[in-house]
């Protein structure tokens, strides 16, 4: 089976554009995800840092906000969808997900089927409610009693329905986080730094994932560029998701003078994502898409923000956000022809 290099941040801190240090990391699922799609389809991974050293999970991707079940992801999406007829006219935001509570949506849905509301009639008053609260950043929970959307629920009910929802969040959280301690690859990661070129070129592939953390110590990596090159150059699978491709930013210039990856459409977090993050509120020292764009990279995002997205170039595979992280996977998977 294809021999895999799961290359993961080692930073621990990014400072910001103030000057100030802030904690960052790898974005633990867009890790997690990846690393059992690929163990399941049997290949044979390699977890690395920079120095060998244990990465660090950023604590702001473990928060509840970035955990909410994939059914309730599912069933939002599919009330978004009737705002309106074109995805670029639907701009869901962190906020709207998170301090609007409008995740929640299935969890009132549920609680409208239980109190004898029929599936459609159900759907219409979530669906109604949940526009109200994104057109007029109102909280999903106050539109739904103050209308009267909720009855025959009352806002206690409404309220425990928001809070199974973010009950199951937290608990998918700590089950990310325990399922990561399991693994023995990020407990005891091997070096980039230690590898020869002729270790490198064992691997048929490198995945990167994501995290503020690789735009510290991946973006400007003399080993990762000895990497790059000898990937490249057997043209095995170079794929990274969200932040992770800031380490093409190290690649080498081929030998006319151009960045290896000029002119390869490639996909990353947007900067559009990025300002709604917290580390992105405080201030970001620098933007991965425009660096990218910079660099000689066709930027290719997806239509909405917070949507799976996933771009392939001949050799090059990569996800946007961390919603990509099972297409990225199996992205890597189909194009080292193991499905």
């Amino acid at each position: 089976m294809p021999r895999l290099l799961l290359l993961v941040t080692g930073a621990r801190e990014i400072t910001l554009a103030d000057g100030s240090p802030h904690e960052t990391g790898f974005f633990a699922e867009e890790a997690l995800i990846p690393y059992e799609r690929f163990a399941r389809a049997g290949l044979d991974i390699v977890v690395a840092t920079p120095d060998g050293r244990p990465p660090y999970p950023d604590s702001y991707g473990l928060e509840e906000i970035f955990h909410y079940p994939d059914e309730d992801e599912d069933f939002l999406a599919s009330i978004t969808r009737t705002f309106m007829p074109d995805a670029d006219d639907i701009r869901l935001t962190l906020h709207h997900l998170t301090e609007l509570s409008m995740a929640a949506a299935r969890q009132v849905f549920l609680a409208l089927r239980g109190a004898g509301l029929d599936p459609v009639a159900a759907r219409d008053k979530v669906a109604a409610a949940a526009r109200i609260a994104w057109r007029e950043d109102r909280n999903f929970a106050d539109v739904l009693t103050e209308t009267g959307l909720a009855e025959p629920l009352t806002r206690a009910q409404v309220d425990e329905a928001v809070q199974r929802h973010k009950d199951e969040s937290r608990q998918h959280s700590a089950d990310v986080k325990a399922r990561l301690d399991a693994i023995d690859g990020f407990a005891h990661p091997a070096s980039l730094a230690a590898m020869t070129a002729e270790e490198m070129a064992g691997f048929d592939a490198v995945f990167v994932p994501g995290g503020h953390g690789p735009m510290v110590d991946l973006s400007g990596s003399a080993d990762v560029a000895r990497l790059l090159r000898v990937l490249h150059d057997k043209n095995a699978t170079i794929a990274a998701l969200c932040h992770g491709p800031a380490f093409l930013l190290s690649a080498p210039d081929r030998d006319d003078g151009q960045w290896l990856f000029d002119g390869y459409r490639l996909t990353s977090f947007t900067d559009e994502e990025e300002v709604q993050t917290r580390v992105g509120k405080l201030g970001m020292p620098w933007f991965l898409e425009g660096a990218l764009k910079n660099a000689g990279a066709v930027f290719d995002d997806a239509a909405a923000a917070w949507t799976s997205h996933v771009v392939v170039d001949r050799n090059l595979v990569t996800g946007q956000n961390p919603q990509s992280a099972d297409a990225v996977a199996d992205a890597v998977l189909k194009h080292l022809e193991v499905l």
